[in-house]
């Protein structure tokens, strides 16, 4: 499956881009992907391009649009990590919620949409999806390596839709510190929460084409991540 650019209306009434795919069979339910800080790129279009072969109808939205469209950065590139750094810490998090909202709603509103939307999200986007289950009326959400998780747990009480955590166990932008947070205050939440920390592996271990990935942890999260969305999205 390959995809194609769409416009989106945003929730203040300006347009922005976005990466959507469809599978051959449809309708089909949604899957909101919300990126890493390198923009929506060859390896964010990989994955919806992948989600859509699996049967889903998947949108990446474009996060830092209000600060710079169209961002392609590319992670193996360190000459590219420093602008990602400074989109991140530029983004106005407010607002990439409302955003991800935004794609959320366009998408669940598609005729082929089934009306069953989740939310996926790696590193920044990890946190975000986190956020949509807190925010917004996604059906369900997973986060991979999500970054500053634990700065949002006040927010915990209102989850109400299953949520599927992926933690590396040595990702330094997750320290055993964060992780023991998660742990603490989300197991109360266990029937809607669940945490998989997965040992022995650093920050973005499911990247393809990076040397972060590390193939067995990736696929062992990858197949949980499609059980559950097929378990919570039918």
């Amino acid at each position: 499956m390959s995809g194609h650019e769409i416009q989106l209306r945003s929730l203040d009434g300006q347009q922005f881009a976005a990466y959507l795919a469809k599978p051959a069979t449809l309708p089909a339910p949604g899957i909101v992907v919300l990126q890493e800080i390198f923009g929506v790129n060859s390896y964010v279009r990989e994955v919806v391009d992948g989600l859509a072969a699996q049967g889903f109808i998947a949108m990446a939205p474009d996060i830092f649009w209000r600060q710079q469209p169209g961002v392609q950065l590319d992670s193996n590139k360190e000459t590219d990590h420093g602008r990602a750094f400074e989109l991140y810490m530029a983004l106005d998090e407010n607002n990439a919620v409302a955003d991800s909202i935004a794609a959320l709603d366009a998408l669940r509103g598609m005729t082929e949409c089934t009306g069953k939307v989740g939310a996926l999200g790696y590193c920044m986007g990890g946190k975000l999806a986190f956020l949509m289950a807190t925010r917004s009326n996604v059906d369900a959400a997973v986060s991979y390596y999500g970054v500053a998780i634990n700065a949002a747990l006040n927010e915990a009480d209102r989850i109400r839709v299953p949520v599927l955590l992926h933690v590396a166990a040595e990702d330094k932008f997750c320290p055993p510190e964060a992780q023991r947070q998660l742990v603490d205050v989300l197991t109360p939440h266990a029937d809607k929460v669940s945490i998989v920390i997965h040992e022995g592996v650093d920050h973005a271990f499911a990247r393809t084409r990076s040397s972060m990935l590390r193939p067995e942890a990736a696929a062992r999260a990858n197949h949980a991540t499609s059980e559950f969305f097929k378990r919570h999205l039918a």
